[in-house]
């Protein structure tokens, strides 16, 4: 996943149009290894790249910490559409 974006990606960063003129959010989510329901998420684009310029200290931290833990403690990450909103 690459953390830099241009311009325009930053515009639209973690949203694009939907076919229905709605706009959908994404999120890149690692599900626990050893705790099936258990999991972290992160704002991202459709390409599962994260805005880390966007992050808060704390947030840029628990990403690089759970993107260093994939194999041993989070299965690999899979980007899909957000609920949160």
């Amino acid at each position: 996943m690459d953390s830099s974006f241009d311009t325009p990606a930053l515009a639209r960063w973690g949203q694009e149009p939907a076919a229905s003129g709605t706009t959908c959010h994404y999120e890149v989510r690692f599900v626990s290894l050893f705790n099936g329901g258990r999991g972290v998420s992160f704002p991202c684009d459709a390409q599962g790249c994260v805005a880390m310029e966007h992050m808060t200290e704390r947030a840029r931290q628990n990403y690089q910490r759970v993107r260093s833990l994939v194999g041993t403690e989070y299965a690999a990450p899979a980007v899909q559409l957000s609920d949160l909103h």
